[in-house]
């Protein structure tokens, strides 16, 4: 076998980029795509080339190794469980599950049938994670000592065409968004031990004003939205960490990091490229650019983006290629459902610890991730990269 064939069960927002990036990498081939909504998977299934079926005659389908689980998270846990009681191999997209048991349930059922399980995100295997690991490890900042991790916005409301369920349990900025500064950290820094967190619910209404059939919706909030934490890594360092939908405008960056011999800047973990920022000793800020790196070069942007903003490397399905190197190769799985489990379980420690008011330790742990160096990465992508939007 050279490749593996691949079923895409969930065809909403984020499965465009996912459909368009499939085909650029090796050991990848899409075979089919499925959705609780049928029409939604035909309309996909006809953009890009491939079959639709449904969920369950995909899961059946002996032709598909591979399930990408692309539904929305209440849907995660029963999607990737029925998918690996198939056979299949799975790669979720974020987080793992809901449920911290569901996620621990998942990574013990791939191990005991012998299948691989990934889960977004895939972004710090990119250039500009790549780049800012490679720094770390070759000692160039020291010993890493603290740090901080800022994402602050307005929220989903103003872009995405049914954003209900971000403001819904499971939903929230730490369940939505800090799995990629938390995976760039993990892949940074390594595991994390203990967290102590406040949160609360900056607006208790939220209005979907998005050009969609649901704008001018009012949506009651019913998870925290604004969380403050602080991270205690099993290294000793320390990581202010705030994730908020109740912020206008800020001039924070996504991550920097202090160290004994000098400080980091990280790109926003949200995306594949971007610039590293380095200062040795309180020097002046020195700028290594990641575009010319591979699955750096910018390919992609958004529809809801300002014309004056820049295209952006957007290399998603990148972890699909990675478990497919492990299972066809034997090379390091990264984005593993066990990096997955301990992200999930971070998330709702500081969920728990702000609710309580008690510092949380974290029971599961692992290695750092695998460094992916330039050669490997290069080796993955044989797609080209031009500009392009989601779908």
């Amino acid at each position: 076998m050279s490749t593996l064939n691949v079923g895409v069960i969930g065809c909403g927002n984020i499965s465009g980029i996912y459909f368009q990036n499939i085909p650029g990498y090796r050991g990848l081939t899409l075979r089919a795509c499925a959705d609780v909504k049928h029409d939604v998977a035909l309309a996909q299934a006809s953009k890009y080339g491939t079959k639709a079926l449904s969920v369950d005659d995909l899961l059946a389908d002996p032709d598909i190794d591979l399930v990408v689980n692309l539904t929305i998270p209440s849907a995660h846990f029963g999607v990737s469980l029925a998918a690996l009681s198939a056979g299949k191999h799975v790669f979720s997209e974020k987080p793992l599950a809901v449920d911290f048991e569901q996620g621990r349930k998942l990574v013990d059922e791939a191990e005991a049938r012998g299948l691989h399980l990934g889960c977004a995100p895939d972004t710090f295997l990119g250039a500009g994670g790549r780049l800012a690991r490679k720094l770390v490890d070759d000692g160039e900042i020291g010993r890493i000592l603290s740090g901080t991790a800022f994402l602050m916005s307005h929220g989903m409301e103003h872009w995405h065409p049914d954003p209900e369920f971000f403001f819904k349990p499971g939903g929230g900025p730490i369940l939505d968004m800090a799995p990629y500064y938390l995976s760039a950290l993990v892949n940074l820094i390594g595991p994390v031990q203990r967290v102590v967190a406040i949160s609360g619910i900056g607006f208790p209404e939220r209005i979907v004003t998005s050009d969609s059939p649901r704008k001018g919706h009012r949506i009651a909030v019913e998870t925290p939205t604004h969380v403050m934490s602080l991270l205690e890594f099993a290294s000793g360092a320390q990581i202010t960490f705030c994730m908020s939908w109740d912020v206008w405008k800020h001039s924070h960056p996504a991550i920097e990091i202090y160290g004994s011999e000098g400080s980091l800047r990280v790109p926003d973990p949200n995306f594949f490229g971007g610039q590293v920022d380095i200062s040795d000793r309180g020097g002046d800020w020195r700028n290594v650019d990641s575009s010319g790196m591979p699955l750096g070069s910018p390919n992609w942007r958004s529809p809801n983006w300002a014309p004056e903003m820049p295209d952006r490397a957007n290399y998603r399905a990148l972890g699909l290629a990675d478990l497919a190197s492990a299972v066809l190769n034997g090379t390091p799985h990264r984005s593993s459902g066990r990096l997955g489990l301990h992200v999930l379980e971070i998330m709702h420690s500081i969920l728990e610890s702000a609710a309580t008011g008690e510092p949380k330790p974290i029971t599961t742990s692992l290695e750092r991730p695998a460094p992916l160096d330039d050669g490997e990465a290069a080796g993955l992508w044989r797609g080209v990269t031009k500009a392009s939007s989601a779908a």
